[in-house]
């Protein structure tokens, strides 16, 4: 099993901040107790209040893969359906 690190950006529409803030912070307890979870850490940008980003690490990719179906996760995808103007997603290797 290799470790993954996953970086995320989400950028809520400019309107929906809060929303999409409130929606991010309820993942964070639920999914840092997840197995296989390393560390899940969100991050607001200081210039740019829409714009999150989480820095994530998991004992592998499946286990990953199973925190992507989680009902959590679902829920939240509910919750912010329209409020996000874009998503990004790096899978990423550690090297050093």
């Amino acid at each position: 099993m290799s470790k993954l690190t996953v970086v995320a950006n989400i950028h809520a529409k400019p309107d929906q901040i809060e929303l999409v803030k409130a929606e991010l912070l309820k993942l964070v307890p639920i999914t840092r107790a997840e197995k296989g979870c390393i560390n899940y850490d969100l991050h607001q940008d200081n210039e740019d209040p829409a714009h999150f980003t989480f820095y994530e690490n998991w004992e592998s990719r499946e286990i990953w893969q199973e925190h992507m179906n989680a009902p959590h996760l679902a829920a939240y995808l509910a919750a912010t359906e329209g409020a996000i103007d874009r998503f990004t997603l790096a899978e990423m290797t550690p090297i050093g």
